[in-house]
């Protein structure tokens, strides 16, 4: 592991807490009605950059519409953040759209039915 590792997950923490936080209760957009989870936050080392992963429930044009919203709403976010974290340099934002949730909901249900269809052969 490297020296500054444990600085930056704290980093990365206080960052997706605070953009959670401003998502669900700052940004006052009709389009983020629907429900939007930050999973995941990484921070280059120089605090230049921070990728923001996202999570959206709905379909394709929601999905794009809420990255859209999010990425024009990142000034806003980043100055929010700059006054709730004390960091030398607050990193420029990249929203990401991340479909890893979505995508284990599918597989599990798939799973389920395989196992549901075993139990009906079984008997």
């Amino acid at each position: 592991m490297k020296k500054g590792s444990n600085r930056m997950i704290r980093i990365n923490d206080e960052i997706q807490k605070e953009i959670s936080e401003i998502i669900r209760s700052d940004l006052k957009d009709p389009r983020l009605g629907v429900i939007t989870s930050v999973l995941k936050v990484e921070t280059t080392n120089d605090l230049k950059y921070c990728k923001v992963y996202v999570s959206v429930l709905g379909d394709d044009n929601k999905k794009n519409e809420v990255i859209s919203v999010l990425r024009n709403a990142s000034g806003f976010i980043r100055s929010l953040i700059a006054n709730r974290i004390n960091l030398r340099i607050t990193p420029e934002l990249k929203f990401i759209l991340d479909d890893s949730l979505e995508y284990s909901f599918k597989i599990e249900s798939i799973i389920k039915t395989i196992n549901e269809g075993k139990g009906e052969n079984d008997e």
